[in-house]
Formats: C-alpha cells, structure tokens, sequence
C-alpha cells in the first residue's frame, strides 16, 4: 500500500491529472469535498464539489488546495484556476459548462504555485525512493577479514561509499532538474490553438470534421452526448450516450503526440471514459425502475 502512494505521488509531482485528483480526494474526504480537473492551455482547471456550501468557504478552501499542490510541486504546473460549486451530477462536460454559465459558481480564484527553492528540491529529491543508479556501481571487492582487523581502514571505507551516493544523487539531480528545464526554455512554443466552442443546450446539427484529426472529431461527439445527457429518459438512450463517451475517448487516445492539443487529449481520454461509465450507471438505473 505504501509503495501504490508513492508511485501516486511520483505520477502526480510528474504531472499526471489522474494521480493529482486522486491525492487531493484523499486530502479533502474528511470534509466532504470532491475535485476534478483538466490541463488545457497551460492551465489546471479544478472544480471543487460539495453537497452544502460550508466546506466550500473559499478562504480556507483556497489556501488548503495551494498548500497540497505545492507540496506536489507538479511540474509544468503553475497557473490553477479554481471553481467552487454545489454538486451536480449530471453535468459531465462541466469546464464548457461553467464557462457559459459563471453564474452557477460560487466563486472562481486563480492561483499561482510557487516554485520550491533549491534546498526544498534537494530534500525532496534525497528523500525520493529513485535512487537506483548507485545499486549499478560496481565498488572494489574488500576483504571482510581485512576490513574487521584495520578500523582506520573501515571508516575510510564507509566515508568514500557516502561520498560516492552524495555525487550520484547530485548527477541525478542536475540531470533530471535542470536539464528538462533547459530544454523547455530553449524550446521555441508552438502557438495554442483557440480553445473549441460549446453548442448550446440544444442538439445543434453536426458540424464537418476533419477525418484525419481524432481530436476534433472526438471534442464534436461528446459534445453531441452532452446535449443528448440533457433529455434522456430511458436505458437504450442513456446506452447510447455510453457509446458516444466511449467512442470520444478512444479517438482522443489516438490523438498523435506531435498534435497541438495532445496534452489535453490525454487528460479527455479519462474524462471521456469516466462519463461513459457514468451514462452506464444511468442506463442500469433505468432498467431496474
């Protein structure tokens, strides 16, 4: 169980949305908060949900979030834009959602996270359990006899093994630190296309999508199954609507890694199959009635 939360934790400081979610559930169960995010355009979005506005009260709320995320230290991370609302279940696109309608919200507050200083990267990074390189240096061979006979010898022995793991966690610091950081800032960014536009309520006739872009294509069919989760009363149509969702999710994972918007892709891949399975627990809950 120990190792599942840190490999959570390690997903999660490498900017996985997933494990980001899921630490902080854990964090805000006990006052009955319930998050979800999506990374789109360089930024987090984070809906936070309860079922009665008291542990909702955006000072604390606010400042309890900041401080998790920056314990994270997610990187490529650092502008979250919060929402905070009374929960409603049947609102699955909600980022579209709340971007029509603001007035829904209770309130919405952008945060900026701060970087940890260099002495906060250095225990952090001593403390991580990636520390296997050192288990690859072949040190000389001692004799065991030799060693009990010569303390002298020994301590000099111990002292050059700590030496020898302090120069490996550095080499592994600076390589895994600064050198993506270099690369990224080297690294001329390509223009974020305009975000893509909401249909409204109403079922809006399909628009042409380009075969060979699945992200496009896919955006267009949950969008359709949105507005169709809006009117559906019986089990075939809520079946539908999971077919929908699950489709949309499978041509977001086709989505190329070269595309402008893959980052976001692979968020609405999870997004998508979550709201799939959530039209299925409708359907069922139809049947049963």
């Amino acid at each position: 169980m120990h190792d599942s939360m840190d490999d959570i934790a390690k997903q999660a400081h490498q900017g996985s949305v997933a494990a980001i979610i899921q630490i902080l559930n854990q964090q805000l169960a006990d006052d009955r908060v319930r998050t979800r995010a999506v990374f789109a355009d360089g930024v987090l979005h984070l809906l936070c949900e309860a079922p009665v506005a008291e542990p909702l009260e955006r000072s604390v709320l606010v400042n309890h979030i900041q401080k998790i995320l920056e314990d994270i230290a997610p990187r490529n991370i650092r502008r979250v834009n919060l929402n905070s609302r009374i929960v409603q279940e049947q609102q699955l696109l909600w980022l579209e959602e709340i971007s029509r309608n603001p007035d829904h919200l209770l309130w919405s507050q952008e945060i900026i996270l701060s970087k940890p200083n260099l002495l906060q990267q250095w225990i952090k990074a001593f403390k991580s359990p990636k520390v296997e390189p050192k288990k690859k240096t072949q040190l000389p061979q001692v004799s065991s006899r030799k060693v009990k006979q010569n303390p002298r010898f020994q301590r000099h022995f111990v002292s050059g093994i700590s030496v020898l793991v302090l120069l490996l966690l550095a080499g592994w610091f600076v390589y895994d630190r600064l050198i993506p950081t270099l690369n990224a800032s080297t690294t001329p960014q390509e223009p974020t296309p305009p975000p893509t536009p909401v249909s409204p309520s109403t079922t809006a006739p399909s628009t042409t999508a380009t075969p060979s872009d699945p992200f496009t294509e896919a955006v267009r069919i949950a969008i359709e199954a949105d507005a169709e989760g809006k009117t559906a009363n019986t089990a075939a149509q809520w079946l539908d609507i999971a077919a929908r969702w699950e489709k949309a999710s499978t041509l977001m994972s086709s989505v190329n890694p070269d595309h402008p918007r893959y980052e976001t892709a692979r968020d609405r891949v999870i997004l998508y199959r979550q709201n799939s399975q959530l039209a299925q627990q409708q359907a069922k809950q139809r049947q049963s009635q």
